[in-house]
């Protein structure tokens, strides 16, 4: 953007080596932090999710050793840190609770039965099966949502002939793609409240418009893996 207009982003200073070196004088604990988080997940100590447990800690750990954590300090952190999941924590239930009314309703299934009905080529059957997981990812958490209609769809792609890789890599992206689009993108109001605690707040209308380039992007790939699959499937067909 600032290649088109310049205006909006001079150029910054620069600064020799020297200077440079300099200021990462006192980032060897946060390395090390980095280090250990990001090699223990690539090696498999342990989960995503745990490796952010263990950056926490470690963060507090580097926080107690420089003094510069105070109980104050402490509290708010904590107490920030329940706000945001809380927040979190109750749009998944809002999402679980929908999809439990879905599995009661039937209505997956009877989407399942009507396209797999369909007597229309199957590039147009996937795309419609595509077309539900888009706007079900608007709508609901994109893991319940995939784990709700997976185990409907799976059977009518691998009987039009689609490997079921292809299809586990497409409905992640096209759901993923839906819960960051206007007007309903459930991710989008997560950022809108975390940026709310953090930052003081950011319009919902600059959240939306700032994840536009990602969309954009995110559908063109889409697109280009559905029209060459073997993108998805080199790494796969290796392992046989």
């Amino acid at each position: 953007r600032c290649r088109f207009a310049p205006e909006q982003g001079p150029p910054g200073e620069s600064f020799s080596w020297k200077v440079k070196l300099k200021s990462l004088l006192g980032m060897g604990e946060t390395l090390i932090v980095f280090i250990l988080v990001m090699g223990g997940l690539f090696v498999g100590l342990f989960t995503p999710t745990e490796a952010a447990a263990v950056g926490s800690f470690g963060v507090l750990l580097v926080s107690l050793i420089r003094r510069q954590l105070t109980w104050e300090g402490f509290v708010k952190s904590l107490y920030e840190t329940l706000r945001t999941s809380c927040m979190v924590m109750m749009l998944i239930a809002g999402a679980v609770i929908f999809g439990k009314f879905l599995a009661v309703t039937r209505i997956p299934f009877n989407l399942a039965d009507w396209v797999g009905a369909l007597n229309l080529p199957p590039v147009i059957i996937v795309a419609i099966i595509m077309g539900i997981y888009f706007f079900g990812g608007c709508f609901m958490d994109a893991l319940a949502f995939v784990t709700l209609t997976v185990p409907i769809f799976y059977p009518v792609v691998l009987g039009l002939g689609y490997d079921p890789i292809w299809f586990g890599v497409i409905i992640v992206m096209v759901t993923e793609m839906g819960v960051i689009t206007p007007p309903v993108g459930i991710n989008v109001y997560v950022v809108f409240g975390v940026a709310k605690t953090v930052i003081g707040g950011v319009p919902l209308e600059s959240i939306f418009k700032g994840i536009i380039p990602f969309l954009i992007a995110v559908i063109i790939g889409t697109i280009i893996l559905m029209i060459f699959p073997k993108i998805i499937l080199y790494l796969p067909n290796l392992m046989y």
